[in-house]
């Protein structure tokens, strides 16, 4: 019995010491870093989370939950961001040690706060965690956050170290003087490219009252020119640009302004909250700025401008409700064999005011002319037609033996682009609806086995 006793409790120590030789555990941090990181700020997990580090089995990956092991204190430290060693985990407690990253001389510790983190039931979270210095004065001016406990071993069980991606930190002003990217239209406007905090571009600004980026964007639409010499010649035509395409990547909101002058209600003229012309609107039916004669987009321009002195004959409407009655422009591929015809819009459609209308060569949707066309050889049978068009609903197929067609199937796809080159987009879209209606003609012609296109 004695020697069964004896036996048995030695078998037992045999296998403690067998499974402390082969058991492996490792710390690792649960969640990514929040970047950027800055001085004297935070350091948290993504979406404002706090760090976490857990203990867990580097075999199966479960977190040690009971066990001695499971509520072992362990410390936060900084590491160069170049620490490589062992990619597959197995760097010794040493190496680990060897790239910690203490603090510069005269400065105080490189991380404060809550550098020890109990674990409870093998997980530990991390309180308020913050660095004192920036990146840059390193080798690789990158950080790793790491974790590991006194030595690297509890009862001679080796404990891997736990290490974060590298991240650069950045001092805090860095972060009070970023810039916004949209930036908003409260936004200071210090906040835009070029233009820097208490700086003399800023100090010009101020000095006439334009402090946010709607302001800006106010008086660069209303005059420009007296914005350009207010910033000065210090601000070169480059830089210029580019503080114009910052800010006017701002959102807008949702609402557009109609001035109807005088109180009328026939042809009102839109534009958007900061002030900048977008077109005309008329018998509900919006019409860009681009696509207007010279004479009427000066018009809408000046009187856009004086829409502002006369705010009881502006009606506010949303984004939708005005833009939205004119036809989106399609998306057309000029190369490969898709149909020509899948981007067209529906051929009936209702508005945003509810009134049903073609949405294909509908003359109340393009109202076409022989100017429309200018850039497209025609003889008198196609200007008939095109004639026609103005007062036809829509072009039968019977109209097309009376177009031209060798023009149109002569030369690259290149080349029908250089013809309609220097028309307005929304002209080209016209232009274009009636050539891919041509192209149609002639492609059911050639599978008809037709000889000729008359």
């Amino acid at each position: 019995m004695a020697l069964s006793k004896h036996l048995a409790s030695f078998t037992t120590q045999c296998e403690k010491q067998v499974g402390s030789a082969i058991r492996s555990l490792r710390l690792e941090f649960k969640n990514k870093l929040s970047l950027p990181i800055f001085t004297g700020s935070r350091i948290e997990g993504e979406n404002s989370s706090a760090i976490s580090v857990a203990l867990v089995d580097a075999f199966t990956g479960e977190v040690i939950t009971i066990g001695p092991v499971s509520s072992l204190k362990v410390e936060m430290v900084v590491l160069h961001g170049d620490f490589e060693v062992g990619e597959d985990g197995n760097w010794t407690a040493d190496e680990f040690k060897n790239y910690i990253v203490k603090e510069r001389d005269g400065k105080r510790s490189l991380l404060t706060g809550d550098v020890f983190v109990d674990l409870k039931g093998g997980i530990g979270v991390v309180g308020e965690l913050i660095f004192t210095d920036n990146s840059s004065w390193t080798r690789s001016r990158k950080f790793r956050l790491g974790a590991r406990i006194a030595d690297g071993h509890c009862n001679g069980i080796r404990i891997r170290e736990a290490k974060t991606e590298p991240f650069m930190v950045k001092d805090h002003r860095g972060e009070l003087y970023k810039k916004h990217y949209p930036p908003s239209l409260d936004d200071e406007v210090w906040r835009l490219e070029k233009i820097g905090k208490d700086g003399a571009f800023h100090k010009r600004l101020s000095l006439s009252n334009i402090n946010t980026v709607k302001e800006f964007l106010m008086l660069f639409w209303r005059d420009s020119s007296r914005l350009r010499n207010i910033l000065g010649s210090g601000m070169s035509a480059r830089m210029w640009e580019v503080t114009v395409d910052h800010a006017r990547t701002c959102f807008l909101g949702d609402e557009v302004h109609v001035y109807y002058p005088n109180g009328q209600r026939k042809t009102g003229f839109v534009f958007n909250v900061v002030g900048e012309a977008l077109g005309t609107y008329s018998e509900q039916q919006f019409i860009p700025l681009t696509d207007l004669q010279n004479s009427a987009k000066i018009e809408a321009l000046t009187l856009v401008k004086q829409a502002s002195d006369h705010w009881n004959d502006v009606v506010t409407y949303e984004k939708d409700e005005i833009l939205g009655t004119s036809l989106p422009e399609p998306s057309i591929s000029f190369y490969g064999t898709e149909n020509l015809f899948s981007s067209f819009p529906s051929p009936i459609k209702n508005d945003a005011f509810g009134f049903a209308h073609s949405g294909i060569l509908s003359p109340d949707v393009f109202p076409m002319s022989i100017r429309d066309f200018d850039t497209f050889p025609h003889d008198s049978h196609s200007a008939s037609l095109f004639d026609e068009c103005s007062s036809q609903a829509f072009i039968s197929e019977e109209n097309f033996r009376y177009l031209p067609t060798h023009d149109l199937i002569s030369g690259s796809p290149a080349d029908l682009l250089v013809k309609v080159g220097h028309t307005k987009p929304r002209r080209i879209w016209k232009t274009l609806s009636v050539v891919f209606m041509f192209i149609r003609r002639i492609v059911i012609t050639m599978k008809t086995g037709a000889q000729n296109l008359d």
